[in-house]
């Protein structure tokens, strides 16, 4: 399976990149093909809502870090949306690029397609992750992709929490067993 990990954080070391990094380590270990977007890494722009995606043949009229991410997204049988809570929803790089999407949701939305949700926040409150999370699943109805599981790690503010949680064995375990 080709699965695109975009990775929505900014922070190289921090408790969604740990997520990441032992997800990416189960699905490597179960032969899968996996190439990751950096988002915070990319110039990108914000979705206008000018519709010149949709009325000319020259695709969205932004020529930046999209025209990478955008074959990888239409060729890739997984998309797994990794992103920190940002004030009860994703981060706003992570929203960026979905928002561009739009520019594909002919396509995105007629391939069949898989996907997984790994977030993590600082908060300890059993329902902080509950918008993201639904966020996520309207997404999947819209796209019509199917939903693989989800992490949603909360209580980890720093590297060392999550370190020291049993979440990064469940992003492994969740790596492994996609088929």
């Amino acid at each position: 399976m080709n699965i695109l990990v975009i990775n929505g954080s900014p922070h190289a070391r921090g408790t969604t990149a740990l997520l990441r990094e032992k997800f990416t380590e189960g699905a490597a270990s179960a032969g899968h093909n996996i190439t990751t977007f950096h988002v915070c890494k990319e110039e990108l722009h914000p979705c206008t809502g000018c519709d010149h995606c949709r009325t000319t043949e020259n695709g969205c009229i932004y020529k930046d870090g999209m025209e990478t991410l955008n074959p990888l997204l239409i060729n890739a049988d997984c998309v797994v949306f990794v992103t920190p809570l940002y004030y009860f929803g994703m981060s706003s790089q992570m929203k960026m690029v979905i928002d561009r999407f739009y520019a594909n949701n002919t396509a995105l939305r007629s391939l069949k397609k898989k996907a997984v949700l790994l977030a993590a926040c600082g908060d300890t409150d059993s329902w902080t992750l509950d918008a993201l999370y639904q966020h996520y699943q309207n997404i999947c109805q819209y796209l019509h992709w199917e939903d693989l599981g989800s992490i949603q790690a909360i209580g980890m503010y720093t590297r060392e929490d999550i370190e020291n949680s049993d979440y990064p064995k469940a992003a492994k375990i969740l790596g492994q067993s996609l088929v």
